[in-house]
């Protein structure tokens, strides 16, 4: 039995209705782009992925693993979408772009702009036809950079970012993220700019040109740090599960497994003490302050250790739970899909698709009491595409004939 096998299930229903009648067109490929329409289209968008015909988005590839022949990476961010085979670097396959841009709102690209310019689609052509069209890009590094040319994955964006660097533990090598997150916070800025741009354009009537870039997206995320960098000249390097701005603030070992610990503040430093029976300590002048604390962390860490390591973890989490002190377990994968409150929100769940159930992660974001955002499983290749052609833009089955013998769908 799979591990999603247990889940809820969840049937197509209403979902968010935030962006009803918003329709997004999404030529983007891989994770940010697809992320930043699922984003969309969970609150109400209606997306129609427009998909390479034969291959598809690039992520349709990316296994194993892969359930029933499809790719779990792409069923975990195009959700709620209908998707197009549809071949745009031919004149046909253009024009049917461009009728299908009559009535779009949001267009989402995350080609360098050579590749916009060349197939026509870059803001600067497609204004002057479609002045109320959102135009957004989302590239490795921008539309205006000395590098917009450039190709770029998640990897190479979180090199650039110093988030590598800054990640794992001094004397071994930098580390990716575990997750891609420039992928993920790059398409979460795209979604974020076209709500903006979306709002005003209700008050002008007017479009807009969005250019998200990885590298700035990426960039910003370790804002804490560089700005620290930036007013003190004091070079921050990684240091694991240990934080070199507040005292304290790590990993730490107990009786079993291990647990995250973060006295962040005077209040939560005296309820610690308190909570563990040595209120004195808290007390001592030299630890009155956080910069005092981190004078001392040397100590202060051999002291909390030297406790912690008396009694398993999950006494001592329920003994900070009772005394609001923040602490918590250092979860595989396998433990999170089994968080009781994710679990009762129904935030992992499994849905109905052409390829069988499949697993889905929800959007975690509640708007009057209601979460449930399931409207349509992550569609198969071009699935749609004859609904499109027939509903969308009234053509007869003689010219998706056509379309069809000729490759461009």
């Amino acid at each position: 039995m799979l591990p999603y096998e247990s889940l809820p299930t969840l049937q197509s229903g209403t979902g968010f209705d935030m962006f009803d009648g918003i329709r997004v067109l999404d030529l983007s490929t891989s994770i940010a782009g697809p992320y930043a329409t699922q984003l969309l289209a969970d609150f109400g968008a209606t997306v129609l992925k427009i998909e390479k015909s034969g291959t598809g988005d690039d992520a349709r590839q990316w296994g194993p693993p892969f359930l029933n022949g499809a790719a779990l990476w792409f069923l975990s961010v195009n959700r709620n979408k209908h998707s197009m085979a549809l071949d745009v670097s031919k004149p046909e396959g253009l024009a049917i772009l461009t009728e299908l841009l009559e009535t779009t709102d949001v267009l989402v690209v995350n080609m360098t702009p050579r590749v916009q310019q060349k197939l026509g689609i870059d803001h600067a052509t497609l204004a002057a036809r479609f002045p109320r069209l959102i135009h957004a890009s989302l590239t490795g590094f921008g539309l205006t950079t000395s590098r917009r040319e450039y190709p770029c994955y998640d990897l190479i964006a979180e090199g650039y970012s110093g988030i590598m660097d800054l990640t794992g533990e001094l004397e071994n090598d930098p580390q990716k993220v575990g997750t891609p997150a420039a992928d993920m916070l790059g398409g979460q800025d795209l979604a974020m700019a076209v709500m903006a741009a979306l709002y005003k354009r209700q008050r002008t009537g007017k479009g807009a040109s969005i250019d998200i870039s990885m590298i700035a997206t990426m960039t910003r995320f370790t804002a804490p740090r560089v700005s620290s960098y930036l007013g003190s000249a004091e070079l921050p390097r990684r240091s694991g599960g240990r934080d070199s701005v507040i005292a304290i603030y790590q990993v730490f070992d107990t009786a079993d497994e291990q647990l995250t610990l973060g006295l962040g503040n005077d209040p939560i430093w005296q309820r610690f003490w308190e909570a563990v029976g040595d209120p004195e300590f808290a007390r001592k002048p030299e630890y009155a302050s956080n910069a005092s604390r981190r004078e001392n962390r040397v100590e202060i860490v051999q002291r909390i250790a030297t406790i912690l390591a008396k009694r398993p973890r999950d006494e001592w989490l329920a003994l900070f739970a009772r005394n609001r002190i923040p602490a918590g377990p250092l979860n595989r994968v396998d433990e999170v899909v089994r968080d009781p409150d994710l679990l009762d929100t129904k935030f992992f769940y499994q849905s109905d698709s052409s390829y069988g159930n499949i697993p889905q992660i929800g959007l975690g974001i509640a708007i009057d009491g209601k979460q449930d955002i399931h409207r349509k499983a992550p569609p198969a290749l071009g699935e749609d595409t004859g609904t499109v052609l027939r509903e969308w833009l009234g053509k007869s089955e003689f010219e998706i004939g056509a379309l069809k013998k000729s490759g461009i769908i």
